[in-house]
């Protein structure tokens, strides 16, 4: 079996080590390429299932094992894909003073901070990560359990 153009260009690729595999792929693409890979560490011609001669690239052991890996990587990316969930909509945005006040008088009232980051559209850890900015919980609160009388 020979490699085409695309394969070889895609092995010298340098991909820098703080990107992730999610900027380029859909899941259909991960599936596919977990599909490519198996097949070649299993031997096999990816395309026509043929069994690959010993003396193809794709049997020698440092290959071999070295696909594997790119395999489990791979699943690895898809089980991450698959428990991935949207950001709340107003992840990363400004916090207003309006919006402070209204988070501090929830928090005093005992409403839990599930429900709280539902109200304002934001994640639990930014919730928590305010009222510890505001001063009206300890960086150690548990977020299952607080005391509202701290607000």
């Amino acid at each position: 079996m020979g490699m085409n153009i695309s394969m070889v260009q895609a092995s010298q690729r340098k991909w820098p080590l703080t990107s992730t595999l999610s900027g380029w792929r859909s899941a259909i693409e991960i599936q596919e390429s977990l599909r490519i890979m198996r097949a070649l560490a299993d031997g096999m011609d990816p395309e026509t299932g043929v069994v690959l001669t010993s003396d193809a690239v794709c049997q020698h052991p440092s290959t071999v094992r070295a696909l594997h890996q790119a395999v489990i990587a791979l699943e690895f990316v898809q089980e991450r894909e698959r428990n991935k969930r949207p950001l709340p909509a107003k992840a990363g945005k400004s916090w207003t003073r309006a919006e402070d006040q209204q988070v501090c008088e929830e928090l005093r009232r005992g409403i839990d901070f599930q429900q709280i980051a539902r109200t304002h559209n934001r994640s639990v850890g930014a919730i928590v990560a305010r009222l510890v900015k505001l001063g009206k919980i300890g960086p150690g609160t548990p977020v299952d359990m607080f005391d509202p009388r701290v607000a």
